[in-house]
């Protein structure tokens, strides 16, 4: 099955984006491919190399930069609102780049199932 998944919630205000990074990496385990993950609203965030992780924390960015490098996954963060957080493309980690919703909607039409994390 061809999954797109959507991340809406910051890396470290919950366990939402740890949950979506665990999920893709379960579902390439069990053969499904992830066409794109699409990081939206405060999920940006997770696009960022320069976050620091305290003590006992997930760094999401290198999780998500590791597994996009690895299995050939594209990793788009919403330009608008990554803007709008003063993300710049120079601040974003590898694997990841920044893109338009034009590219959500492509996400949407090629997936199979949209998997949504974030409230």
């Amino acid at each position: 099955m061809k999954l797109g998944l959507l991340i809406t919630a910051p890396p470290f205000d919950s366990e939402s984006s740890y949950t979506a990074f665990r999920f893709a990496r379960a579902a390439i385990d069990q053969g499904h491919a992830i066409v794109r993950v699409f990081f939206f609203f405060a999920g940006v965030h997770n696009a960022n190399k320069l976050s620091k992780v305290t003590h006992g924390g997930y760094d999401l960015a290198v999780l998500w930069s590791e597994l996009a490098l690895s299995n050939h996954v594209d990793l788009l963060a919403c330009v608008t609102a990554a803007n709008k957080r003063g993300i710049t493309e120079d601040m974003v980690a590898p694997g990841f780049s920044l893109a338009g919703l034009g590219q959500l909607a492509e996400l949407i039409i090629e997936a199979d199932r949209l998997v949504v994390f974030g409230g």
